[in-house]
């Protein structure tokens, strides 16, 4: 292999490598180098691909080709454009023999209905989740999708906690509007999301009788963070606490505000880390700006810069920041932060601009999420729901993906606590925790079932993978080395040698035939299959080496990684 993998814990290759343990060997961590200086060098297909699996989830083989001849400057401006708000909402795809939505007819949004019961809300919950791995699937050419998912994991909430699905369809709005913005703007609004007064009884937290679970996770997992720079003592939590009684929630209206009567008006006081500040207790409607005197007074430390930026790097560039990469890359990009204004966008440009995001150290790093497997392989292939046009057909497929990324440790819209899914903060594993003797055959059976009888959906729709179509967009499919060179440079982030591209033509493609006859033996199948697309022999030839192929390409390790 041209790059090293950086995952140094052999259980984790055992399983992940266990299919061909003589080719591969648990390597060291890389030696990564650059800096946050521009990427100068040549902007091609395999740093289009890099850039493109890092940001989206997998690199659509018509975004590369888009981007490919662009520019890095030109891709990262693109990328950083915040994609249009969602023109549909979820639906009531979910009424049947045994329950039926009374309030909203099937095919309808339910976003404005007033609130079912516990079987009516638990579908409606569902819904939402299909609804938003459909907007993962069909994604624009942003970063948006990427950093909705970035900001459901570090403000957390879980549907099944909230239970409203009114409140986690605007909690999934209010993530949308600030994708992109001000990080500070987006701490107030989160503040006094529903969602998240639910998920954190921030509605019950009043003067008789403080709830200290949001004034914890805004401290702890939100801003400061609980590393080494952060000195927050359990003083702040409680006198936060204080500062956030009042906000309560109206379930007629789905609205929240700040009820006077219910906020606790004496001062609050401080610790050192926070310079001692006091806050004053305000009375009546003056009350609801102590938020913001707290806001101001948390952003005030350099630590919660220092803390996002973090996260960042973690999430879009690998989990290991050791003493080179936290003074070259983390506070330089801290400095940014700060600098803006809190703003995200500066911090992402100069990150994704950089010389260390396109180390080839960095290449194949990054062990896919669930998610990152089970949406980008259906971009990457293509994958088309067939018949279309059919809204219910949709929502089937959307729930399939959904439910395959669960059974692989990520449920979107329900992670497994307030901190996220472990994989992206838990020490010194990280994101090796996707990958496990459960998971891996899952993602296995995942690829091996889309490139075979696929998925129906209730209505007849089916998706799989067309390896002919996918194969006959490439520049020379009839040639087999071109074939196979061209599928790895879309489908994986680094090369592999010569001789493990002629394996592949030799035991994987063309099923053990061995020089220029094999080559022959290909083009001429591939060459006749074209002039008569219909004749059963020739298709089935060539459909089922192709499947072969991809089959095999998907199961390797490399596919597990970007």
């Amino acid at each position: 292999m041209a790059v090293c993998y950086s995952m140094e814990r052999k259980d984790f290759f055992n399983v992940l490598f266990s299919s061909q343990p003589e080719r591969y060997r648990p390597p060291a961590t890389p030696a990564l180098t650059g800096t946050l200086k521009k990427y100068k060098s040549k902007w091609d297909a395999a740093a289009t691909v890099h850039f493109l699996k890092h940001t989206m989830f997998g690199a659509k083989p018509a975004d590369v080709q888009f981007f490919k001849s662009s520019s890095l400057k030109k891709t990262v401006a693109a990328m950083l454009q915040a994609a249009p708000a969602p023109t549909t909402a979820p639906v009531n795809n979910y009424s049947d023999d045994k329950i039926i939505d009374e309030q909203v007819p099937k095919g309808n949004t339910w976003v404005n209905a007033t609130n079912g019961n516990g079987q009516i809300n638990y579908r409606r919950r569902n819904s939402y989740k299909q609804w938003w791995m459909g907007l993962m699937i069909n994604q624009d050419r942003s970063i948006t999708e990427k950093m909705v998912l970035f900001w459901h994991n570090h403000f957390a909430t879980e549907t099944n906690i909230a239970e409203n699905p009114v409140y986690c369809y605007r909690y999934n709005l209010l993530l949308r509007q600030h994708a992109l913005g001000n990080f500070k703007t987006l701490v107030k609004a989160i503040t006094t999301d529903l969602c998240m007064l639910r998920y954190l009884n921030g509605y019950a937290n009043t003067k008789k009788a403080p709830d200290e679970n949001y004034g914890r996770e805004l401290q702890e997992l939100f801003t400061v963070g609980k590393g080494p720079g952060s000195q927050y003592t359990e003083a702040d939590v409680k006198a936060a606490a204080r500062v956030l009684t009042g906000y309560k929630i109206d379930n007629k209206t789905f609205t929240s505000s700040f009820d006077a009567s219910r906020h606790d008006t004496a001062d609050k006081q401080f610790s050192n880390f926070y310079n001692s500040r006091l806050i004053k207790g305000g009375k009546g409607d003056e009350g609801a700006k102590e938020l913001d005197d707290l806001v101001d007074m948390i952003f005030e430390q350099e630590e919660v810069s220092r803390f996002i930026c973090r996260k960042l790097y973690r999430f879009f560039v690998f989990y290991t920041i050791d003493i080179v990469t936290e003074q070259q890359i983390i506070l330089p990009l801290a400095k940014i932060f700060r600098k803006n204004n809190f703003e995200i966008k500066p911090v992402l440009e100069s990150l994704l601009s950089s010389q260390h995001f396109f180390d080839i150290a960095l290449r194949n790093t990054t062990i896919k999420s669930p998610a990152d497997f089970c949406i980008g392989l259906i971009r990457e292939f293509n994958v088309a729901f067939l018949p279309h046009d059919d809204l219910m057909a949709d929502y089937s497929v959307w729930e399939f993906v959904h439910a395959q990324s669960a059974a692989m440790q990520q449920n979107i819209g329900d992670p497994p606590n307030v901190a996220g899914w472990p994989a992206y903060y838990q020490q010194p594993e990280y994101y090796k925790l996707w990958i496990n003797s459960d998971t891996l055959p899952r993602r296995n059976q995942y690829s091996d079932r889309l490139m075979g009888y696929g998925f129906t959906a209730k209505n007849g729709c089916k998706i799989n993978i067309d390896p002919v179509v996918y194969a006959s967009a490439l520049p020379h499919p009839e040639d087999p080395d071109a074939l196979i060179n061209d599928s790895i440079k879309l489908l994986y982030a680094v090369d592999l040698s010569d001789a493990e591209k002629t394996h592949i033509k030799s035991n994987v493609l063309l099923s053990n035939l061995q020089g220029d006859a094999a080559n022959h033996y290909w083009t001429n199948a591939w060459n006749a299959f074209i002039a008569k697309p219909d004749e059963p022999v020739n298709k089935k030839e060539v459909t089922n080496k192709l499947k072969n192929l991809y089959r095999y390409l998907m199961n390797r390790p490399e596919y597990q990684v970007y």
